[in-house]
């Protein structure tokens, strides 16, 4: 039996985050990666390194699906970066079309490269079509903020009131990460379950960000829930994993480093 993992996300030209990460991140944690690219992401090396944005066509993407959807049995799926509404559209309409067993939802709510009407609408559109159909989702600090309509998370109870926020949207399980702009020494992410409230911490590895980090905790849980696991138990492995990519991160030309995803121990 081949434990299969779809993504629906961008495409990052160096290779550090979207489906590049994730599709990398599958394959170590046992699951066939299966993908549909909605839009390519590729850094400006003449402009600081600042985003450029181009989205597929619509009806581009929906082909994408079908094919993808027709010729594996795929019941977890990991939704990244969207784009436009007009993307959201068609991968909302997609997931109504059949039963999914998972869906994890990375929302990235602001697509850099976009003008900013752009991506308020494009917000929007997550939160209204794809985040209440999410099994789990993942928001990083920026984005527990906007989706929770806080000003400030600078505590753990903060991140607990993000996390029961934003699960009143819809999503059955909520991962709000703290990552390293959280005070403190500690990587800390909260798993909120409907009910109860697990904190899970781990030491800062430095103090930069890095990339591909939030796209890879979010894949590993797919991949951990395509290959069996219990929510829960996939969440823990997930925050295990990214960790070890993060200390394992690789260097370029770039002024960021890019999490190496690699088996655990």
């Amino acid at each position: 039996m081949v434990d299969l993992a779809y993504v629906i996300a961008g495409s990052e030209a160096t290779g550090g985050a979207g489906l590049q990460a994730d599709l990398r991140t599958f394959q170590q944690l046992g699951a066939y990666g299966v993908g549909t690219v909605t839009c390519i992401v590729s850094f400006d090396p003449k402009a600081n390194w600042t985003h450029r944005f181009v989205p597929v066509e619509p009806h581009v993407v929906a082909d994408q699906i079908e094919a993808a959807t027709s010729a594996y049995d795929l019941d977890v799926v990991k939704i990244g970066m969207l784009g436009t509404p007009a993307t959201i559209d068609v991968v909302a309409q997609a997931l109504a079309r059949q039963p999914w067993r998972h869906v994890v939802v990375d929302p990235v709510l602001i697509c850099k490269g976009q003008e900013p009407g752009a991506a308020l609408d494009t917000d929007t559109a997550l939160r209204r079509q794809i985040l209440p159909l999410a099994t789990v989702t993942t928001p990083n600090l920026f984005e527990a903020r906007t989706l929770a309509g806080m000003e400030n998370i600078s505590s753990v109870d903060d991140l607990v009131e993000a996390a029961q926020r934003i699960a009143d949207l819809g999503p059955r399980y909520v991962v709000v990460k703290g990552g390293v702009e959280f005070p403190g020494d500690d990587a800390v992410d909260v798993f909120y379950n409907g009910s109860d409230v697990e904190i899970l911490r781990t030491a800062k590895v430095g103090q930069a960000r890095v990339a591909g980090a939030g796209c890879t905790l979010a894949a590993a849980i797919t991949a951990a829930l395509a290959t069996g696991s219990p929510v829960g138990d996939a969440v823990r492995l997930a925050k295990e994993f990214t960790t070890a990519g993060i200390v394992n991160r690789i260097s370029g030309n770039t002024p960021f480093d890019a999490v190496r995803q690699s088996a655990l121990p």
